[in-house]
């Protein structure tokens, strides 16, 4: 039982990989095919490379509050052959519940979150198991929850800030200074910015694939407590897969349908973004690249006015946000109890 647990896992894993590369990578390199910087296929290649760097050397924080920063994976896994079962079954639930949710959201080319998607997921599996009384639901660590979910709401803030900020500054010394075409200058900044963006992602959301895996191995004790770099190269894999099968739909939604993109907003959008995802991996907190680039687009957007911003396709993004937690929790806990009710 253990291997066929262990290959569903791997599969799990790559899926939700796939969907994030589908999803949040192609949110991450929407700016800069919007803006005509880079074609699709220039921008796979480009983050292939960045991808693996920013997940295999900046990976580790995230992944470790995904694996056991919201439930005590080490307090189930210690009640013997059931616990570990439980924690396996769980984290194979929180991963599939978070896959489907981010496959439908990406087929209606909905930019949502999967490292919200990960975290419902995760959660769902905890209120389960507190529920079946397997932990008390104080147990779950609450103030983790807080500190993850107050990012959510600070950092599309942040980066509609630095974004609208940005962009502000270079209209004032440089647009509107200098003769000419000027745009085409920001052309090869917006391929630096795109580096910087893509390793930002990689640091960051490598662990809502890999960090509930990361769980179930340890469990398991396929894994010690440090986790190899292969399981980084296997979830930057699966991301990059995900961008050049499918990451088309999302493209479209960032880089054309929010507000227009010249090369210099683009550029802006990028830094602020990439920036704010970066200073949350080093502090350790999941949060959403899909937030932080729609609010740092929404913020440049802004700085020509608030008619320059396509207010009917933002609402629809916002309202992917609200339920995206409360879906994959949901999903999560009934795929765990209907695993768990059949004996697996």
């Amino acid at each position: 039982m253990e291997t066929y647990l262990t290959a569903a896992l791997l599969l799990a894993g790559f899926y939700m990989a796939w969907n994030i590369g589908a999803n949040d990578l192609a949110n991450a390199m929407g700016t800069v095919v919007g803006t005509g910087a880079l074609s699709i296929r220039q921008v796979i290649v480009l983050a292939a490379g960045f991808e693996f760097l920013g997940a295999v050397f900046f990976g580790q924080r995230v992944t470790s509050t995904i694996a056991k920063g919201i439930v005590p994976i080490d307090l189930i896994g210690n009640q013997g052959e059931i616990g570990t079962q439980m924690v396996v079954l769980g984290m194979l639930a929180a991963t599939l519940a978070a896959g489907l949710w981010v496959t439908l959201a990406t087929f209606y080319n909905l930019p949502v979150s999967t490292s919200h998607a990960t975290v419902g997921g995760v959660l769902g599996f905890g209120l389960s198991t507190a529920y079946l009384g397997a932990i008390p639901f104080s147990a779950i660590n609450w103030p983790v929850m807080l500190r993850i979910v107050t990012s959510w709401f600070i950092s599309p803030v942040m980066g509609a800030i630095l974004g609208f900020s940005l962009f502000v500054l270079i209209r004032a010394l440089v647009l509107h200074r200098v003769e000419g075409d000027v745009e085409k200058y920001f052309v090869p900044l917006q391929v630096l910015t795109a580096c910087y963006i893509a390793f930002a992602h990689g640091s960051n959301d490598v662990a809502s694939a890999v960090g509930p895996i990361t769980a179930a191995f340890t469990a398991f004790g396929i894994i010690g407590k440090e986790v190899p770099d292969w399981i980084f190269v296997f979830g930057g894999l699966g991301m990059v897969l995900g961008l050049a099968t499918w990451g088309y739909r999302v493209i479209e939604t960032i880089g054309s349908k929010i507000t227009e993109l010249t090369p210099s907003r683009g550029f802006s959008a990028q830094f602020a973004t990439a920036s704010v995802v970066l200073l949350h991996s080093y502090i350790s907190l999941p949060i959403s690249t899909t937030h932080i680039l729609v609010g740092s687009v929404i913020g440049v957007g802004l700085a020509g006015g608030l008619s320059s911003v396509d207010l009917s396709v933002i609402w629809k993004i916002f309202f992917s946000w609200i339920v995206t937690v409360p879906v994959a929790a949901a999903t999560s806990a009934l795929i765990f109890l209907g695993l768990e009710g059949v004996g697996v």
